[in-house]
């Protein structure tokens, strides 16, 4: 892996092929980038429901094309949807699309309502991110959200072999520097998140998708391809 992550800007390139360059990755599961982003939103659903939390406002951090709004409208139901992103391309697309009165796009640096968010969510936007700007990336999200609110921060399980197999087949990812479980929970707790949990997801291909169901009973267990860390601001 190389010292630093690709530059965050670099997004504005793949803003209208990031479909097709994903997919490269993905496709040697048997699925398409619908089925793991419904998945995620899916699982975070459930969780959510068990608590007995229904967020109002939910943050999109690191949106990208804002491909997860129809999931976030679909299956957490809030009243209201921003999502952040610094590709100016990427946001452009993610309004054409995707925006509507109920749901908005902005760059990460023109937007931050403290304490007015009841959730956030990422999925694997902190790989991209260079080292020693974690931290303050961490900060933005726990200053959005309100007391209580939640922070579900999906990652890529750099302990997977099929993961690492993935990334180096989608030209954004390869030279990604990846967190471990371990790593997400202390840059997480560091900026003042309670863990609530971690659980591990999409163990098996398509080819393979008759065991899925046996997929929440081992979900603690470090052996799915991505993983979500889920905290709470004090």
């Amino acid at each position: 892996m190389t010292s630093d992550p690709i530059d965050p800007t670099a997004f504005d390139h793949y803003a209208e092929t990031y479909d097709q360059s994903l997919n490269e990755g993905i496709s040697v599961s048997g699925e398409d980038k619908t089925f793991f982003a419904r998945a995620r939103i899916a699982w975070l659903a459930k969780h959510l429901c068990r608590f007995d939390f229904q967020p109002e406002v939910v943050l999109d951090f690191g949106c990208g094309t804002g491909s997860a709004t129809p999931f976030f409208l679909e299956l957490l139901r809030p009243r209201s949807v921003v999502g952040v992103d610094q590709s100016t391309a990427s946001l452009d697309r993610a309004r054409r699309e995707f925006g509507s009165s109920q749901v908005q796009f902005f760059p990460v640096d023109q937007h931050l309502s403290s304490g007015r968010m009841d959730l956030a969510f990422c999925n694997g936007v902190f790989h991209h991110i260079p080292l020693l700007e974690r931290p303050a990336a961490v900060r933005y999200v726990y200053t959005a959200l309100r007391p209580g609110g939640l922070f579900a921060f999906w990652e890529n399980n750099p302990w997977n072999p099929g993961t690492r197999f993935v990334m180096s087949r989608i030209p954004f990812d390869r030279d990604a520097i990846t967190l471990s479980p371990p790593e997400a929970r202390r840059l997480l707790r560091t900026e003042g998140f309670q863990i609530v949990r971690t659980d591990f997801l999409f163990i098996f291909p398509k080819f393979l998708r008759w065991f899925r169901a046996l997929e929440p009973l081992v979900s603690r267990l470090p052996l799915g391809a991505q993983y979500q860390v889920l905290c709470r601001k004090p």
